[in-house]
């Protein structure tokens, strides 16, 4: 039997940096596409930590959709994958109460990846969908 190939996005591959432990960051590719990556992306694993201080569950289904949040050092990177049919939603603010009062970092937008920068007053009504295949990344300073 064959099997099915699921394509996910460049902000999927980004957030799987945090979501998975791996000494060496990366993300799939082919010949081309280290000219082809958007360089949000690159600079993203080129600033993205390999080992972390602290690991926290947010929310998730195995096979279906996590959310996870890791610190190193005082840098908290929040990062969301969905694998259902279905947009996840979430309230920024809701994620993690160390968000509170943060400016905070976004990366969203699937293979079109947009960094979104939210300022702590308004936070309270940032949001992120996180359509099927595709993921969110969220970085912010825990001071």
């Amino acid at each position: 039997s064959r099997g099915s190939i699921r394509r996910t996005t460049y902000v999927f591959q980004i957030a799987t940096c945090v979501l998975f432990q791996n000494p060496i960051q990366n993300f799939a590719i082919a010949p081309n596409n280290l000219e082809d990556a958007p360089e949000a992306c690159l600079d993203f694993l080129r600033e993205v930590p390999t080992t972390w201080d602290e690991t926290r569950y947010i929310d998730g289904l195995p096979g279906e959709h996590v959310a996870l949040a890791r610190r190193s050092g005082d840098t908290w990177y929040i990062a969301a994958i969905n694998a259902t049919e279905q947009t996840k939603e979430y309230k920024v603010s809701e994620m993690m109460p160390e968000l509170k009062g943060r400016d905070v970092r976004i990366y969203e937008g699937g293979n079109s990846p947009v960094i979104r920068e939210v300022e702590a007053k308004k936070l309270g009504k940032a949001t992120v969908s996180v359509p099927q295949n595709d993921g969110v990344v969220i970085v912010f300073k825990a001071e």
